[in-house]
């Protein structure tokens, strides 16, 4: 989802630190066609800029020429703030990461009302919050160690924050990263027991294709058998993926890079996410930017999907 709040105990924080069917398929034929997928940001990619001066940061972005955005916290602001910064350079933000499971449902709901999103998020969504003072290294060890039974615990609570998200009128989705496709046994990996034990008509979810990449997992395929499923992208790229890796942090994990300039190939990821209908795709990079500026990167990120979205 790859802050210093305490809302934010999450991926965005410790990545900081060291983010009814039918009625559904009815809608999906209203949706523009792929021609017209705005090209998306997420905040968390210059989570740093937007804490220091998020007017100024998102007026970049319209700036460079992105449409939309997805949130990643809202920095020092409220969501009805944000909502107001974002109006005012003409972005438009469809989708919200918000921390689940670790604070009040009805209040994440509130925010998401109040910003104006259709899309509520999990980052991440462990089966219980960690314990006081775990750390980093504690919180880490719990993700990357999760059974069967974790995953199907995660699966309960994200049918139950998708009900409530529902009367809400709002959209839930879930969004991996590599952790989830770690074998449990007999080939059975987490992400294949969210998407079994989440109900289809409320739970929805949002690939992190780069994500899927690391693990050594095939995003166009996912979209190919399941396009119902999804309703977003991350579109991320990785230097140096020579193997799967499926800890998070892990010693040997690749290194992230601008978009066109790593190991993954986005071209047939896109394509796939338009055959499958997504309506929103987001450009995120996972810090350390050492070769330019996070807004920097935002500029070549852009031109990159842009391309490859009105191809």
């Amino acid at each position: 989802m790859n802050p210093k709040s305490k809302a934010e105990l999450t991926r965005r924080s410790f990545f900081s630190l060291a983010g009814g069917c039918a009625a559904a398929l009815t809608a999906r034929k209203a949706w523009p066609s792929p021609a017209h997928i705005p090209t998306g940001i997420q905040l968390y990619t210059v989570g740093a800029d937007f804490q220091k001066d998020p007017a100024g940061t998102l007026k970049q972005l319209a700036q460079i020429g992105y449409k939309e955005v997805e949130t990643a916290g809202f920095g020092k602001l409220t969501a009805a703030q944000l909502r107001d910064m974002l109006k005012d350079v003409g972005i438009r933000a469809p989708s919200a990461h918000l921390n689940f499971g670790m604070e009040d449902t009805g209040k994440l709901l509130d925010d998401a009302k109040a910003l104006g999103v259709e899309y509520v998020v999990s980052s991440i969504l462990m089966p219980h919050p960690p314990a006081a003072g775990e750390g980093m290294q504690g919180f880490l060890k719990m993700l990357n160690t999760m059974t069967a039974d974790d995953f199907k615990q995660s699966a309960a609570k994200a049918n139950e924050i998708a009900q409530k998200a529902r009367a809400a009128g709002l959209q839930y989705a879930y969004h991996n990263h590599n952790f989830e496709f770690r074998d449990l046994g007999g080939g059975q990996t987490g992400y294949e027991i969210l998407m079994k034990e989440t109900d289809p008509s409320l739970v929805k979810f949002e690939a992190d294709t780069g994500w899927m990449r690391v693990a050594g997992a095939d995003p166009v395929a996912f979209l190919t058998q399941h396009p119902e499923r999804f309703v977003m992208l991350h579109i991320k790229d990785f230097k140096n993926l020579t193997h799967p890796v499926t800890a998070l942090m892990a010693p040997d994990a690749p290194t992230p890079t601008e978009l066109g300039r790593g190991s993954v190939d986005i071209k047939p990821i896109v394509e796939a996410g338009k055959k499958a209908g997504i309506r929103h795709m987001f450009v995120e990079q996972e810090p350390p930017f050492k070769e330019m500026t996070p807004l920097e990167a935002a500029q070549v990120d852009y031109r990159y999907l842009h391309a490859l979205l009105a191809a």
